[in-house]
């Protein structure tokens, strides 16, 4: 599914699927669900799975600043804290967005 726009509205992400569907993804939401390396860690060709110590999230975390597109299938956000590795493909995006 691809989305026809993104837009950063107030304290959310708004997006308008192709299939006619809008969604508006709390901007905390989507921070915490960041599934970058750092974030989510990455696991070893036997299954061991590393990741960065716990770091504190502050009101900064939350602001986006802005989001690149990532080819035709991600956007990038870009976080007030400088945080900017998460790479969202648009099927990750759309279960953040369903998930409860």
């Amino acid at each position: 599914m691809r989305p026809l726009d993104i837009q950063h509205i107030g304290r959310e992400l708004a997006v308008k699927w192709s299939d006619g569907v809008e969604h508006f993804i709390p901007l905390e939401k989507l921070r915490r669900a960041c599934p970058c390396a750092g974030c989510k860690g990455e696991v070893d060709i036997l299954g061991n799975l590393y990741k960065n110590p716990e770091a504190p999230l502050t009101l900064q975390s939350f602001e986006l600043t802005g989001f690149v597109n990532v080819g035709g299938y991600a956007i990038q956000p870009v976080w007030a804290d400088r945080h900017n590795t998460g790479i969202y493909s648009f099927d990750y995006l759309r279960r953040v967005a369903t998930a409860k």
